[in-house]
This record gives structure tokens, C-alpha cells and sequence, in this order.
């Protein structure tokens, strides 16, 4: 029975079987599909997929996010690519679409990633798998508002990278994130990932905590003491970046890790 479904970006795709062999762009994503338990079928990842560890050992690397090895992915005869709208280029996307059908996913809230889940079951056919994960989130979730229920708001800036300085803005998952966790994004009026001047962090909104992100800039001790100057005597924190910024499974592991994260505060 022909399989049809619509990815997030409203693109229909039409499958005579569920697509068996998979190549995923975009490392959370490996990660859910790993944990549907689509690890046999994954048969292509990028080198910055590397939850689960041993599918570096395991699995055809076919470059990174931005610039693929369209030879190597023709290779692998994928049934199958997974990519997705922010962390994939337009021209990658149509370039592969010679080799196989690409799906895209375009997430910025905890609902376009439960119904990335719930499209992912239909479209590998491992429904209850999907709805558990969806229910882990879904509790996971509950249960952090209630934690959070009466706890102050904090303004905040949310950096990913150094030379240039950017934050993330408004658009973005992360800064849902941000939301969830009572921190008032003071870059939010400005779209994505913008690039700040870090000496009017003052005047642009003045954070009480300055957010460096582990990924994809390892920043360091002088980084934050060097944004610390630019404050009122902001706290600068160190962040695991993934728990901000990836979606898929992990959401479970991120409001466990949001709820240590309050408590340092």
C-alpha cells in the first residue's frame, strides 16, 4: 500500500514501501532515530552526529551539515534523506533530491518536534515507538512547568559564537527553550542568530545572566569574563548547548537538565 505524507515544509512524498535505508543530515535527528530504533536502517550520518557515540564507527560519514558528499550519499542508495530546513542549505536539499526523496523538518517549537515524531512514525512504520517518545516529552514537559510554576524570570543573552559575537534571537528553538525556562530573551525582537556588539549589551536590554552555549563555540573562562564586563554584574554561566538547541528524543534529558540548571541559579 503507497505510503503518502507531507514533511514541515507542506512537500508530499509518495513511498511504495516504508523507506528501509536512511541517510540523516542533521545530528538530533540521528539521535531520535536511533531511539525509534531505526539504528539498522541509518545507513548515512554527518561527522557532527555523534549521539550515539559508536555510530562513528558504525556508519558512513557523508560530511557535515552545510557541505555533503553528494558522491558518498549516492553510494549508500538511501530509500530515504532526513534533513532539515535551519541546519541544511536549500542546494543541498535540491541537489540530493536526485538520489532519493528528501524530507524536511522545520522545527522552532516542542510542537513541531512532537509532530516530527509522530510524521517519523508513519513515515519508518514504528507508530508506538513515536507515541512513547511523544508522551516522554509531553510529561517531561508538564512536569517542568510545574517546577518552574512561581520561580522569577531572568533576563538573559544566549551566546553561540565569538568573532563575530551572536546570540540567538527570536525564531529560533533555542529561544523557546529560553521560554520554558522564565528567561526573558533580550535579543528576542531580532530574528535568528544575529550578530551583537558586545560593548551595548547594556543598552540593548542589560542581561542578569550571560548564557555561553558549549556548542558550536567552545567558549572559555576569558570569554566570560570578557562579556561580564559589558553587564551590571551579569552571572555568566556555561551551558550544554545541546540541551538547548537540540530537539528529536532529547527533550526528555533537557528538563532534567533545565531543572539542575535553575537550581545553580
Amino acid at each position: 500500500m503507497e505510503i503518502i505524507l507531507r514533511d514541515q515544509l507542506a512537500n508530499e512524498h509518495r513511498f511504495a514501501t516504508s523507506p528501509k535505508r536512511i541517510v540523516s543530515l542533521v545530528p538530533s535527528q540521528t539521535e531520535l532515530l536511533y531511539d525509534l530504533g531505526l539504528e539498522e536502517n541509518i545507513v548515512g550520518i554527518t561527522k557532527f552526529c555523534v549521539h550515539p557515540k559508536h555510530f562513528k564507527a558504525t556508519k558512513k560519514i557523508v560530511g557535515g551539515t552545510k557541505s555533503v558528499h553528494v558522491e558518498k550519499i549516492a553510494e549508500l542508495n538511501p530509500d530515504v534523506i532526513i534533513a532539515n530546513k535551519e541546519e541544511n542549505t536549500l542546494e543541498i536539499v535540491e541537489s540530493l533530491k536526485q538520489i532519493a526523496p528528501v524530507w524536511v523538518t522545520d522545527i522552532a517549537n516542542v510542537d513541531d518536534n512532537l509532530q516530527m515524531i509522530s510524521d517519523f512514525g508513519k513515515l519508518f512504520n514504528v507508530r508506538t515507538e513515536a507515541r512513547k517518545w511523544i508522551d516522554k516529552i509531553v510529561y517531561a514537559q508538564d512536569d517542568f512547568r510545574a517546577f518552574m510554576s512561581g520561580r522569577k524570570s531572568h533576563r538573559v543573552a544566549y551566546f553561540i559564537w565569538k568573532n563575530p559575537h551572536m546570540v540567538a534571537g527570536g525564531g529560533t528553538f533555542i529561544n523557546e527553550m529560553l521560554k520554558l525556562n522564565n528567561f526573558e530573551n533580550i535579543y528576542q525582537e531580532r530574528e535568528r542568530y544575529p550578530e551583537i556588539i558586545i560593548q551595548k549589551m547594556r543598552i540593548q536590554g542589560d542581561p542578569e545572566l550571560v548564557l555561553l552555549s558549549s556548542e558550536p563555540y567552545p567558549f572559555k573562562d576569558e570569554d566570560a569574563f570578557e562579556l561580564g564586563r559589558f553587564t551590571h554584574h551579569a552571572k555568566t554561566i556555561f551551558v550544554d548547548g545541546e540541551m538547548f538547541s537540540w530537539y528529536g528524543s532529547r527533550l526528555v534529558k533537557a528538563f532534567g537538565y533545565f531543572k539542575v540548571l535553575q537550581d545553580r541559579l
